[in-house]
């Protein structure tokens, strides 16, 4: 297992610098607030990372799902500027989860 694994081309994340290997991702994944790990997207891309590491599936995958989470993550946040309060509660939610 090897989780030092470079990605062919860095992740550009919103905050920091670029993950440039496996372990980069998923400590960035390991920041984020436990309503938006547990969503669908950061489950799959936190998959893909660890089939990658155990060599179980293709690093392409592994950056695959992380940009997909990342681009889940920017389409459900809403612009502040025309955040109203009620939007608030609606920050977080997963696709399709109606629990939160």
């Amino acid at each position: 297992m090897s989780w030092d694994r470079p990605f062919a081309q860095p992740v550009p994340l919103p905050e920091g610098p670029p993950a440039q290997t496996l372990r980069d991702a998923a400590g960035y994944i390991r920041k984020l607030p436990q309503p938006e790990r547990d969503c669908q997207e950061w489950r799959l891309a936190v998959q893909m990372l660890i089939d990658a590491a155990e060599d179980r599936g293709p690093m392409l995958f592994a950056r695959m799902g992380i940009v997909r989470a990342l681009e889940a993550h920017a389409e459900r946040t809403p612009n502040p500027v025309h955040q109203g309060p009620s939007q608030d509660r609606d920050k977080l939610k997963c696709n399709g989860d109606a629990s939160i």
